[in-house]
């Protein structure tokens, strides 16, 4: 990206419904150093150059040459990189959840243990040369949480086609019948569950879950303030055990496994706020226990309480001084289950009694307290809802334009800016929400389609769908979902007969509502994982004729094919490629780079803000609409994960290490700030 792509920022706040540009802050000479990150070369062009300054060292050193060489116009373009789609390779560093402890002698020959911020130690290294070369470590505790959600999110989508299936042939089976609304209609309805509790229950019966074995205090990997998107992500990763109930405890059965603990002992709870008389004042709560309640109901006491399981769970953690998580839920309509769980440390149970509550049934109730030297309470209390969101463009700090897009997109693009002086809005650069041709290149001619009337709902009688495996690569749910990464995607295209309303034409609806970072993006609104956010727009050029031009930092090289083949750091995407033809390209030169590339130097969309990180949240799909020349596909960026408001979005640049080059032939190296906790450390 450009050279603000890796800075620090200053948060502000944005009104819903309304993408905004943020500028970022700089970074000085006394802390981490930013440098505008190079385009990486082609790799037909990389191996040229690899093999050129090989012989020219070598000459050197048998002439006994004391003059420098003046670096040629090809060296010097090894200064630059292109962005590559990708998959995200696995290549984390190792850490102990996010901090590293380093130990250090001081004058006076005491020893002093100082932590630092995951990922920096490694960074001194590389900015003093000890380093290895492509040292890479374990998957880190974050990357297996954030994995594993995306499987659940992956088998969940999945469950929701197959649901989405179900229901158009319930569908048509009634307007055959005749009888929408007679006993048997009803009957076919109850056969509805939730693909959430499919999802789960497929990773408990594959044994996928993060941490079945349950644990007593902070989970490695999952950090105060980290939300979750149903309950069920929860017992994913062995948060919370339980998708019902609100204690989560470690029952007498497994006093094998916790010999040291009296048990039951309550490991989680989760206060959502929805029981007559539970108390929540953030830092000190008052819960009431489980039992006796009408679950499926009002949630109103039936019945009294008794001192067993979670209720005997939570005594007992207050008589052994054991930590218990607390995680509050609040009401999001963006959540497809109505609430958002954010994680808010772990409290101690101080206090517990019985007493007749609201409904007049005996109620245990326990007094929390959150202990001390943790992170700010993200929620503050249960019934949080977006109250740090300005409700207006006119509420936005330091707003210096409107609209970049100057009317272009459905959505008014605002651009904020609290660093310079005076502000100023984005420049140097047209924006455009379509791609442009360069005039040397000529655009493949259009696919013939399907022939599908208003929407395309029968994969079996899509010629589109038959492209992707015999069905949708989307689902219907929040304006469309791609339910995995693949090699490639057919959409419909002009030639097809349905409408624009088409569930395979999710790509072609336009981006998201985003805002951006120094220049950064960042979504308004919840983001769900498999949602479209934009594609990315510039100029369709032949990659040999952006080369020669070394300053343009906006280069996409269109390398899809090459993804497909797996070439390079490229990880080869799940499925089978349904038009073998697309395979022959190329097969005798695998070092060969991509016929064409994406310029966003000079005219481009939000996309071309959008920064790298080592841990992102987006991932690029091709795509292929009007015709299906892989060579040429449009690249389309996606949503990895549930995204809440106000993240940055970012994605896998998919540097490969080693590959840039100075003009002295030697291999340059520039160290990642991006701030994730499994940062490679390495951009470059």
């Amino acid at each position: 990206m450009a050279g603000q792509s890796l800075k620090a920022e200053e948060n502000d706040a944005v009104a819903e419904n309304a993408p905004t540009i943020q500028r970022c802050g700089g970074v000085d000479s006394q802390a981490t150093h930013t440098c505008s990150p190079a385009r990486r070369i082609s790799a037909r062009i990389q191996k040229n150059e690899k093999n050129k300054a090989a012989v020219r060292l070598r000459q050197q050193e048998e002439e006994s040459l004391t003059k420098t060489e003046k670096p040629t116009k090809k060296q010097r373009l090894n200064y630059n990189k292109k962005k590559v789609i990708s998959g995200n390779v696995q290549t984390q560093v190792v850490h102990d959840e996010g901090k590293r402890t380093v130990v250090t002698s001081n004058s006076d020959g005491n020893t002093e243990h100082k932590e630092k911020p995951n990922g920096e130690e490694k960074r001194e290294e590389i900015e003093n040369g000890s380093a290895c070369k492509g040292q890479v470590g374990e998957k880190s505790a974050y990357a297996m949480v954030t994995d594993t959600i995306r499987a659940f999110n992956k088998h969940y989508l999945h469950f929701v086609q197959e649901e989405e299936t179900r229901c158009k042939k319930d569908e048509a089976d009634q307007k055959k019948t005749k009888k929408l609304k007679s006993k048997d209609a009803v009957g076919e309805k109850g056969k509805a569950k939730r693909p959430d509790l499919k999802a789960i229950t497929k990773m408990m019966d594959s044994n996928t879950i993060l941490r079945p074995l349950k644990r007593i205090g902070s989970i490695p990997g999952v950090d105060v303030g980290h939300q979750f998107f149903s309950r069920c992500e929860m017992v994913t990763v062995g948060f919370h055990n339980h998708w019902l109930c609100g204690i989560d405890y470690i029952g007498i059965s497994s006093k094998k496994e916790y010999p040291q603990y009296e048990l039951p002992i309550t490991v989680a709870i989760v206060l959502s706020g929805q029981y007559e008389d539970d108390l929540d004042n953030s830092e000190d709560v008052v819960y009431t226990g489980q039992g006796g309640n009408n679950l499926l109901g009002n949630k109103r006491q039936i019945s009294d309480q008794v001192m067993a399981r979670g209720n005997l769970g939570l005594k007992n953690c207050m008589d052994q001084d054991v930590p218990v998580r607390v995680i509050r839920g609040h009401q999001s309509s963006s959540s497809y289950v109505g609430k958002v769980y954010t994680y808010d440390g772990l409290y101690k149970v101080v206090k517990y009694w019985a007493e007749k509550g609201v409904s007049g049934f005996t109620v245990y109730k326990f007094r929390l307290k959150r202990m001390e030297g943790q992170p700010s309470l993200v929620t503050e209390q249960v019934y949080f809802h977006k109250g740090r969101i300005p409700n207006s463009m006119s509420e936005l700090r330091g707003m210096v334009c409107e609209d970049i897009s100057g009317g272009l997109e459905n959505i008014p693009i605002p651009a904020t800016n609290l660093v310079d002086d005076p502000p100023v809005p984005p420049t140097g650069y047209k924006y455009i929400k379509s791609i442009k041709v360069s005039k040397n290149v000529v655009v493949s001619g259009s696919a013939s389609g399907c022939n599908c009337k208003g929407s395309c709902v029968d994969p079996r009688n899509c010629a589109c769908a038959r492209l992707n495996g015999s069905d949708f690569p989307y689902v219907h749910r929040d304006g469309g979902r791609l339910i995995e990464p693949k090699a490639v995607v057919f959409e419909c295209g002009p030639n097809c007969g349905c409408g624009s309303g088409c569930v395979n034409r999710t790509s072609q609806k336009g981006y998201s509502g985003l805002q951006k970072k120094g220049w950064a993006v960042r979504s308004w609104d919840y983001i769900p994982s498999g949602a479209l956010v934009c594609e990315y727009i510039g100029i369709l050029k032949k990659t040999d004729d952006v080369d020669s031009n070394p300053e343009n930092n906006y280069i996409f090289d269109i390398d899809c094919l090459q993804t497909m083949k797996g070439i390079g750091r490229r990880e080869r995407r799940v499925g089978e490629v349904a038009m073998p033809s697309l395979l022959d390209k190329d097969d005798d030169d695998k070092d060969s780079g991509p016929e064409f590339c994406i310029d966003a130097g000079s005219t481009g969309n939000v996309a071309r803000f959008i920064n790298h990180s080592c841990q992102p949240n987006l991932f690029v799909q091709c795509v292929l609409s009007v015709h299906h020349d892989i060579t040429q596909a449009r690249v389309i960026l996606f949503a990895a994960d549930n995204i809440p408001p106000l993240k940055e979005l970012t994605y896998d640049y998919g540097y490969e290490l080693d590959s840039v080059m100075g003009p002295d032939g030697k291999v340059k190296k520039l160290a990642c700030y991006c701030g994730a906790p499994d940062c490679r450390q390495r951009l470059f």
